[in-house]
């Protein structure tokens, strides 16, 4: 058996937006969205289309149509938005592709004027 560990090489992400947490966790409730990601003090909300999959089969770039995110410096399990409305959060520390979409936010970040 052979078996062949290749990492995404690249990802795009065509739009990026910092917001509220009180925006970015409504928006992705009424969204149809079942989870956010927290990883090092940030929430992270991906737009991604099933077609990305495919794409990155063939092009070895992963496109993320849309990250909007929120600063949030401690981790909890679930996030209530309003009474009886909550969406989970995963903590996402220890995997890699969030590692450098959260090392391209920041730098992203440092950027800006």
């Amino acid at each position: 058996m052979d078996v062949e560990i290749a990492p995404t090489p690249k990802i795009k992400v065509l739009g990026l937006d910092k917001r509220s947490i009180q925006n970015l966790a409504w928006c992705a409730v009424t969204y149809g969205v079942n989870r956010l990601y927290w990883i090092d003090g940030y929430v992270l909300c991906l737009e991604v289309y099933e077609k990305s999959f495919e794409y990155e089969l063939k092009n070895k770039e992963f496109p993320i149509s849309h990250v909007c995110y929120a600063e949030f410096p401690k981790y909890v399990k679930t996030y209530e938005i309003e009474r009886g409305v909550q969406i989970p959060l995963v903590n996402v520390s220890d995997v890699k592709i969030f590692r450098s979409l959260l090392a391209a936010i920041q730098k992203n970040e440092k950027a800006k004027p």
